[in-house]
């Protein structure tokens, strides 16, 4: 039986092997040592141009324990170009497997023509916020209408849009200010009135000490939010399938693991990046990813399985674009999400996975780490 790809990728955007670009006819039988298994590879890439984030946990967990080795698979992180079609446009182009985009971006990019779709939800609930400096005179999310929103790259403002019409603010009342990295101390150094923010970000701005309040999304917005999107023609190949079904079941171990031992979830990802632990003490980096955790679990607690997607708010979200006019065709809710992989992605042994989770040995930084709030 033919197993694994070899894979050759171009470009100095990124470094990782995927399946994606592999020659025609270049799997091998399995080879080497007896019970030695050759390795899928995949590329993972970030939306936000870095890696060092509590936000991928799920990832972290499923690479450290073992989970994605044990089905064949080697995972590449990719922390992706700092531009805001760029980790789907990727995918497109067969440079990376999996991206991470916002509603925003997956359907923007979906309706130019690149030829991805949502497979998995991992964030099922509104995961984007609004911040304003801690003595703004902005009292109310409805007094956002005709100010200046600060936000990292240009083409954000597709994310920032749909949420303001849910608000009943007309989106061209703002101004829409695209600022770099440091657009969440623009905000509370007075350089724009509004930043666009999301969970896990949060808890980051404040660890640096940046003086803001918060209007959080999921009080006020009704609309899903980040998922994993695949190339669409990797639906109708049972090898490929195969494979991303496999990732998707790691992920959902990875969540999963989690909600039994979020602090072995949060040590694993802590000690991925030096830059987390001098930004972020543990207590602040274990509120970042809970915050992350909690629309994480939506599509379980909710729909009944990890990564579902909620159809009725993506039918939603896919009207007031429209009528937005922020695409200029009206796009099918079954040619943006699809939950062909979801029943796949959920079929692993829980009771394994709770057992790794109760038997993972804290470190004695971790284990003093206060566990607060439902998991």
């Amino acid at each position: 039986m033919k197993t694994g790809l070899r894979l050759i990728v171009a470009g100095l955007l990124l470094v990782g092997l995927t399946f994606s670009v592999a020659a025609e006819g270049a799997q091998e039988d399995q080879k080497g040592k007896e019970g030695e298994v050759e390795m899928t590879q995949l590329t993972w890439v970030s939306p936000r141009g870095t890696l060092e984030v509590m936000d991928d946990y799920n990832v972290w967990v499923a690479k450290e324990m073992g989970y994605f080795e044990e089905m064949g698979l080697s995972i590449t992180m990719e922390p992706g170009p700092t531009q805001a079609l760029a980790d789907i446009k990727l995918v497109d182009r067969g440079q990376a497997d999996i991206a991470y985009p916002s509603p925003g971006v997956l359907t923007s990019g979906i309706d130019q023509g690149v030829d991805v779709i949502a497979a998995y939800e991992l964030m099922g609930t509104q995961v984007f916020d609004f911040a304003v400096a801690a003595d703004s005179d902005i009292k109310t999310v409805q007094d956002i209408e005709g100010k200046t929103i600060a936000m990292w790259f240009a083409g954000w403002d597709v994310i920032i849009k749909p949420m303001l019409v849910e608000l009943g603010i007309d989106p061209d009342s703002v101004e829409y200010k695209a600022i770099g990295q440091q657009w969440g101390q623009a905000v509370s150094q007075g350089k724009a009135d509004v930043a666009l923010t999301w969970k896990g970000l949060r808890a980051q701005w404040d660890a640096i000490g940046l003086d803001l309040r918060y209007f959080k999304g999921e009080d006020f917005s009704d609309l899903p939010a980040n998922v994993y999107a695949i190339r669409k023609d990797d639906l109708n190949d049972p090898e490929k399938r195969e494979v991303l079904e496999k990732f998707f079941r790691a992920s959902s171990m990875g969540i999963h693991f989690a909600r039994h031992n979020p602090r072995a979830a949060a040590q694993l990802t802590y000690k991925q990046f030096s830059a987390i632990r001098e930004q972020m003490t543990p207590e602040l980096a274990l509120e970042s990813m809970h915050q992350l955790h909690n629309g994480y679990v939506w599509s379980k607690d909710n729909l009944g399985d990890y990564g579902r997607f909620p159809i009725d708010k993506w039918e939603k979200y896919l009207k007031i674009i429209s009528d937005l006019g922020q695409t200029e065709n009206v796009l099918e809710t079954g040619n943006v999400v699809t939950n062909e992989l979801i029943e796949a992605a959920n079929d692993f042994d829980r009771a394994r996975v709770e057992r790794d989770a109760k038997n993972f040995k804290l470190n004695d930084t971790w284990s003093e780490v206060e566990v607060t709030g439902s998991w």
